[in-house]
């Protein structure tokens, strides 16, 4: 055994977990030293990203800024279990360059992050994931690969989750709790939406490479699920670009988005969703929540509204006013007018639609409102000519 020769660091780094295990005392030494040691693999990671971008920027003349403070490392590891992941992953961006997926070839060979959970906690995560529109689109592997990667975050109340005009450092998937969505205009505070035990935020900062849009503060106690900027990337991202090419042609053939700079159609490529609907399978239901909007892609779709005529009131006779086929949009007037479903859409064969969730339609959409608005009007007088004055789709 004398002359077995010990690894470089090895020594080091045993010490370093030695001393953190004294530290914080963890009822879990093995869990304690995954989280431990993915943190050192992160840095390093890191390190080597901010190097990769210093030779780039120095070609291109672009600034970057990296963040190697071990001050912020050792307060990194003064919480132990959750909150140690949690502020472990929160770090700034290490390069102002923008990310191009199909320049990273190197990413595939780099370790995949992973964060042990138990089997209640990846329940619970799943649940939170099902309607988020951006793991729509992924391949089983990549899913499984960004489940292993996100973390667990707990939040207090009047918490700042993200600041407007920080860099992106992770994006969230909100599991359950209230947060209120400021942004500054004016040198004021506005409140200009919230998060209601569902949805997802954080995204466009890491997709285009700019600060924060808003401050996100916790009303309440609250649980989220964060995923790293660079886990992020290598699996959203690149998934983004092949739905871009895939997208790309058709989202330009849509008459409603033709007002629309390339750029900002593109960012609607970035965010949907795609459903397949069997032959009479019901999309939309009336009077429900509208929670999305669709763009039909493929095949043909026919909405239905309930009959107001007195033959009717008793069976609930539902009759056909339009149809929408390829390019064609529908389910945009209860997210117009803040109001339940108007009518009932049902497939006619086998149909593709995009989806858009709300929050994108809204961030996304705005030059395309007054184009919607005035649809309204011509929808109602059509329902008009069908049954009569009485008829208001606002209600």
């Amino acid at each position: 055994m004398s002359n077995v020769e010990i690894p470089a660091g090895l020594k080091e780094l045993l010490q370093g977990y030695t001393v953190e295990v004294l530290r914080h005392r963890p009822p879990n030494l093995v869990k304690f030293a995954v989280q431990h040691f993915t943190q050192i693999l992160e840095n390093q990671r890191n390190d080597q990203r901010a190097q990769k971008c210093s030779a780039k920027s120095a070609k291109k003349g672009v600034t970057f800024e990296t963040n190697n403070s071990t001050k912020d490392d050792e307060e990194d590891e003064e919480d132990n279990d959750k909150s140690t992941t949690k502020k472990c992953n929160r770090r700034v961006s290490v390069c102002a360059e923008a990310y191009n997926p199909d320049d990273d070839e190197d990413d595939e060979a780099e370790p995949r992050v992973v964060h042990p959970k138990t089997d209640e906690q990846r329940r619970r995560l799943q649940d939170a994931c099902r309607d988020i529109l951006l793991f729509k689109n992924l391949e089983q592997e990549q899913f499984s690969e960004v489940l292993d990667a996100m973390f667990e975050v707990l939040v207090k109340p009047q918490e700042h989750i993200i600041d407007q005009g920080d860099d992106g450092d992770n994006f969230y998937i909100v599991e359950k709790g209230v947060y209120d969505i400021f942004v500054q205009k004016d040198n004021v505070s506005v409140c200009v939406g919230k998060y209601d035990n569902k949805g997802c935020f954080g995204e466009l900062a890491l997709m285009y490479n700019t600060p924060r849009a808003a401050t996100i503060i916790a009303m309440q106690e609250g649980a989220l699920w964060g995923l790293d900027r660079a886990t992020f990337h290598r699996l959203i991202m690149k998934n983004n670009a092949k739905k871009r090419r895939m997208y790309e042609a058709f989202i330009e053939c849509v008459p409603l988005l033709k007002s629309l700079e390339l750029n900002e159609r593109m960012k609607i490529v970035d965010v949907l969703g795609v459903r397949v609907f069997k032959d009479g399978e019901r999309i939309i239901m009336q009077g429900e929540k509208a929670d999305c909007f669709y763009i039909v892609e493929s095949g043909e779709v026919k909405i239905m509204i309930k009959s107001k005529t007195k033959a009717s009131q008793h069976n609930n006779t539902e009759v056909e006013v339009a149809r929408c086929s390829r390019g064609q949009y529908f389910g945009e007037l209860a997210l117009v007018t803040n109001k339940p479903r108007a009518a009932s859409v049902y497939s006619v064969g086998e149909t593709k639609c995009l989806v858009i969730d709300i929050q994108a339609f809204e961030r996304l959409l705005g030059p395309c409102m007054d184009i919607m608005k005035r649809n309204v009007s011509q929808y109602e007088d059509q329902l008009v000519a069908l049954f009569g004055s009485s008829v208001d789709l606002k209600h």
